[in-house]
């Protein structure tokens, strides 16, 4: 569905799209078909080799981080010294001026980490990680010191919500550590991302994501959030990625005043065959300070079914009072059976 979201609704575009929807809708069953027969397979056919190929949402290790994440590429998560391979700041010190020129120089497609610092600042600009950077990592100075920033929006009327992410990251193995992301739209700008993530084998570390509505945007594909803080108010956390988010901070903030209900998830598996879900493990779920005097006027769920065969799991988690006792909300209009969060 997100191929069609990302056209906007501008009068060429909205004929484009109206022409490719027929073509999407036909690829969605045959990949829907494809999917039900792989996963009814029987041993005696090829369910050793699917077994063997398939990827598992919760494969984690010992230390109950994704196996598929490296043993080098958590030293570099966590290393309290890492040497880039190119510098951006904003102040004309480094290698570059801005975190777009950085990646643009990095090399397509390489098989090995490529290692970007970001100098202490605030970078006001829209970075696209494409598919065909491969293996880059930004390394902030902190998360208080390094803040990429943007606030496209859909209330502008210029963009759609696929359209609005500060920063966009779909080229595999893409990494982060201590750097905030935010989108400054505030709540009258409705839909506003901060980051959308469809990079597969994703990582993040000590990373802030801070927006309203629609903050992070977990596309598709594996992704890791370990120590971060995520804050928003309406569905703030969503997509269909197979993502786990571990021990972090998840906070609803005060809304707009027009609104007064909030959302932390809104998943969107739209096939019961897709290996998709959010995970939340070991997390904490609260209320920002400016939401806290405001409480008994606001109810906030720890999410709502996006797509039918929607699936979200919070399991080993703080959950503060600041959600409501029913704890999730059924997608207005949706019908029943779509209510299976």
């Amino acid at each position: 569905d997100t191929c069609i979201d990302g056209f906007s609704h501008g009068k060429h575009e909205r004929q484009l799209r109206e022409s490719l929807i027929d073509v999407e809708l036909t690829a969605q069953k045959m990949c829907s078909n494809l999917l039900a027969l792989i996963k009814h397979m029987t041993e005696a056919d090829m369910g050793g080799q699917v077994k063997t190929n398939t990827r598992k949402l919760m494969n984690v290790d010992n230390e109950k981080w994704p196996v598929w994440l490296s043993v080098r590429d958590r030293r570099l998560l966590q290393s309290e010294t890492i040497t880039p391979d190119v510098v951006v700041a904003a102040d004309g010190s480094g290698d570059f001026t801005t975190i777009s020129a950085a990646v643009e120089a990095a090399t397509n497609r390489s098989s090995k980490r490529f290692v970007i610092g970001i100098a202490a600042g605030v970078y006001n600009e829209i970075v696209n990680v494409d598919n065909n950077k491969w293996n880059l990592m930004f390394v902030g100075s902190g998360i208080n010191s390094t803040i990429i920033t943007g606030n496209r929006n859909v209330a502008s009327g210029n963009f759609t919500t696929f359209n609005t992410a500060t920063v966009v990251a779909t080229g595999r193995g893409f990494l982060a550590r201590d750097i905030t992301f935010e989108n400054t739209a505030g709540p009258e700008g409705q839909q506003a991302v901060t980051i959308r993530v469809g990079s597969d084998l994703a990582a993040f570390y000590r990373c802030n994501m801070l927006a309203y509505q629609d903050t992070l945007y977990v596309h598709s594909m594996r992704q890791f959030y370990v120590n971060c803080y995520i804050a928003g108010t309406v569905d703030f956390i969503f997509g269909n990625a197979a993502v786990i988010l571990q021990d972090c901070d998840i906070y609803a903030r005060r809304p707009g005043p027009t609104q007064r209900m909030n959302w932390v998830t809104a998943q969107s598996r739209t096939d019961p065959n897709q290996n998709t879900g959010i995970v939340i493990q070991k997390s904490r779920i609260g209320a920002t300070d400016d939401l806290l005097p405001v409480l008994a006027s606001i109810e906030t769920y720890l999410g709502r079914p996006w797509q039918q065969f929607a699936r979200t799991v919070i399991m080993q988690s703080e959950i503060s009072d600041v959600i409501h006792p029913a704890g999730w909300f059924r997608w207005p209009g949706a019908e029943e059976e779509r209510d299976a969060t």
